[in-house]
């Protein structure tokens, strides 16, 4: 998994599915003031990076839970992710979306989903895990059992770590922020100076920068 790690970490920063600029940092929805910012919903457009991305997840799923049954995507980063890996191992898929829609039958879970089926849940980036969870929980309130999440990318925060014990929630990521500043800064992406910037926000991301 660390060389795995690292060669997702280069791919996301080459298609610049990440950009790392602590001088110009961004605003998030949040209101956080960030020096990273991470949109894996490009990986899409590159065919390679898709399918490299496809495979592995596809491989991990088989590996860790053989006895999936469903696969599924959190709305909607990762609905084409999940679709591609369903396809892959010929299993069927749904999505969860973010609050049930407003019309029709109001679905939260969209697709068939059984009652009892095992379900492996995948994202394509993990901050706060908040989002992630809430998709867990429909499942589980479905009558389904979770088998585990995984993950493009986690910027490994402590409060995420922490739902995801507290929700009994197996997260496995393809790639992690601590690897990929470790392959910037070892690769010359970034300075000694801008990988202590990257280090100090994630240690307090909503106060970094003030």
């Amino acid at each position: 998994m660390e060389k795995l790690a690292e060669i997702v970490a280069k791919q996301l920063l080459q298609i610049k599915a990440i950009k790392l600029q602590p001088a110009n940092p961004f605003t998030w929805a949040s209101g956080w003031i960030s020096p990273i910012y991470c949109d894996n919903r490009k990986t899409l457009s590159y065919p390679e990076v898709r399918d490299f991305i496809k495979i592995q997840f596809s491989r991990l799923v088989l590996e860790m839970y053989p006895d999936v049954d469903v696969i599924a995507g959190v709305a909607t980063g990762a609905i084409a992710q999940g679709a591609l890996v369903a396809d892959e191992i010929n299993k069927p898929f749904i999505y969860v979306r973010s609050s049930p829609k407003g019309h029709g039958l109001e679905n939260l879970i969209e697709g068939d989903l059984k009652p009892g089926q095992k379900v492996v849940v995948i994202e394509d980036l993990i901050s706060t895990g908040g989002s992630s969870l809430k998709a867990v929980e429909a499942i589980r309130n479905s009558g389904c059992e979770v088998l585990g999440m995984m993950a493009i990318f986690t910027y490994g925060f402590s409060v995420a770590e922490e739902c995801f014990r507290e929700s009994n929630v197996q997260l496995t990521t393809l790639s992690s922020y601590q690897k990929l500043i470790e392959f910037a800064l070892s690769s010359g992406y970034i300075s000694a100076e801008e990988s202590k910037a990257l280090g100090n926000w994630r240690k307090d991301p909503a106060n970094w920068n003030k």
